[in-house]
């Protein structure tokens, strides 16, 4: 017997105005800040492309994560909180799949956003290190020694130290 366990989307604590009428744009930015949170981890989301490929067991991703059995059941639990996540039971084995396919696609999606940046700022960084090598550095004025130093002068270790050149 299979039984589906799924976690309930976040409740929202009630407020003064319980008769108030809800603003749906606002109560989606929430659920996604919700899920947003519960993915800022990096094992979360090596989880997540886990069960992008295929459905699994807490111990096999835990092998996978090389983590803690526990520590692996604790991010699922969070997970499964905010809906990212569901549970299968059949008889003593749980296993675990994303709730929805398209968890994986929006991952996807900002792992190649941030690659994209990533070589964005790659591509600049080398042209600024190109310009560099060609502008010499300036010298500082008093020669390359003038950085201060510290010395110990105090004959007792609690004395304050002093700062003196090079």
């Amino acid at each position: 017997m299979r039984t589906l366990v799924q976690g309930p989307l976040p409740a929202r604590p009630m407020t003064a105005g319980a008769n108030r009428v809800l603003d749906p744009v606002n109560e989606i930015d929430l659920i996604q800040v919700s899920l947003i949170r519960a993915l800022a981890s990096q094992h979360r989301l090596r989880i997540v492309h886990l069960l992008g490929e295929r459905t699994m067991e807490v111990n096999e991703l835990a092998g996978e994560l090389e983590l803690a059995q526990a520590t692996v059941s604790q991010h699922l639990a969070a997970m499964r909180s905010v809906g990212l996540v569901e549970a299968a039971r059949d008889g003593r084995v749980v296993r675990y799949r994303l709730a929805d396919p398209e968890i994986l696609a929006a991952c996807d999606l900002m792992r190649n956003v941030i690659v994209r940046r990533l070589s964005v700022l790659g591509r600049l960084a080398a042209a600024e290190g190109r310009v560099s090598q060609a502008t010499p550095a300036p010298r500082p004025k008093d020669g390359p020694r003038a950085t201060p130093t510290r010395r110990h002068t105090a004959a007792h270790p609690n004395q304050a130290d002093q700062v003196t050149p090079r």
